[in-house]
């Protein structure tokens, strides 16, 4: 586990960033995006998921955000 402590203004903020860095991180086998959370420094234990994380029929996992409202796909395509 690897904790980066970043300095934003709110927790859309907090999310965007981390959903950012996470994908940039992709080609690196050890980095599990999907995994990624978000928490306040003083809040650890209150975490908020980055990406919806559910497995399809495929066996891919979800890439949208973790709160979208359209139906699962392997990758975030609008």
């Amino acid at each position: 586990m690897i904790h980066l402590p970043v300095a934003v203004a709110d927790l859309a903020e907090a999310l965007e960033l981390a959903r950012r860095l996470a994908r940039s991180l992709t080609s690196i086998p050890q980095v599990d995006v999907a995994g990624t959370t978000v928490s306040a420094e003083d809040a650890q234990d209150v975490r908020h998921w980055v990406f919806c994380d559910r497995i399809l029929p495929d066996r891919r996992r979800c890439a949208r955000r973790a709160d979208h409202h359209r139906a699962c796909l392997p990758t975030d395509d609008p």
